[in-house]
């Protein structure tokens, strides 16, 4: 069966944080019908200014809309939104397809997938990654999982949120992508901070040092992106750390499951954790180079 949006198809969004508000705020400019949810309203209002309906609870949200997307913060939070009393998939129609954009357990989006289809609903697992900028600039990595032919339905969609769409397989394929992303952020983040602290300690401009080893082998996303907010002193979430720290106990939970040691992993997390306890969990990641401090 070859699935198509319909021409009726209105779209719900849960979630509108520092992420989701921009993701939602594509779709809307597509001239999409939106309806929206967030515990916070607040964090909804230029959405709903710009023409978004208003949903009171994710039920609503299932009632309304057809192809809904969700990005939220831990799994226990897509476990009630999906599966919960008022949640999506009890009170689902059937042919609506679901996206969860939020970084959750591989696991959790198999048991999605597997109670979605009882209803002929299809779930895609889509985690991103590119933090508040490639929300902002529409060009996350989507990392897909889920049947194939429900995420050929709703690319067109996603290509309004993401310019590096990859589809990696079954249900969870998309999570456990999305871990394997994680898993290489944790030991790089640890590399960028040394590198600054170092460069900062040998009496070098770390901004000239930048220049020099960001377009090099050392390049990365982090060392271009993050490098200049820790410079600034601009420790503001684009990713918080209090989610980041949640990645890595489900990326160690299935490393561990898998008898795999993550040394690098383990390290990062630990760190983190340190900076938790000192009130920085609702800071950005590039917060880690107070650790030095």
């Amino acid at each position: 069966m070859i699935l198509v949006l319909p021409e009726s198809t209105v779209i719900g969004f849960i979630g509108t944080g520092v992420m989701g508000k921009s993701m939602a705020g594509h779709l809307l400019k597509a001239g999409y019908p939106l309806v929206i949810y967030s515990r916070t309203k607040e964090k909804a209002t230029e959405l709903l200014e710009n023409g978004a309906a208003w949903a009171e609870t994710p039920k609503e949200v299932a009632e309304k809309a057809n192809i809904i997307f969700t990005i939220v913060g831990y799994p226990n939070d897509v476990e009630e939104i999906y599966l919960g009393q008022n949640g999506l998939i009890p009170n689902g129609k059937s042919g609506s397809i679901y996206i969860d954009m939020t970084t959750s357990s591989p696991s959790l989006a198999v048991t999605i997938y597997e109670e979605a289809k009882k209803k002929a609903i299809q779930t895609i697992d889509a985690p991103v990654s590119g933090g508040d900028v490639g929300a902002r600039e529409a060009t996350l990595s989507i990392m897909v999982g889920g049947e194939q032919e429900a995420f050929k339905a709703v690319k067109p969609l996603l290509e309004k949120i993401g310019n590096n769409i990859v589809y990696q397989g079954k249900a969870g394929a998309g999570q456990h992508t999305k871990m394997s992303n994680q898993i290489a952020i944790a030991s790089n983040m640890i590399g960028v901070c040394e590198a600054i602290i170092y460069a900062e300690k040998a009496g070098l401009n770390p901004e000239n040092v930048l220049k020099s080893i960001s377009t090099g082998a050392a390049g990365s996303w982090s060392l271009t992106n993050l490098a200049p907010r820790m410079l600034k002193g601009n420790f503001e979430p684009g990713f918080y750390i209090k989610h980041f720290i949640k990645d890595m106990k489900i990326a160690l939970a299935e490393a561990e499951r898998m008898d795999m040691p993550v040394p690098g992993l383990s390290l990062a997390k630990s760190l983190y954790e340190q900076l938790a306890e000192t009130g920085e969990e609702e800071s950005g990641t590039q917060a880690l180079y107070k650790y030095w401090d």
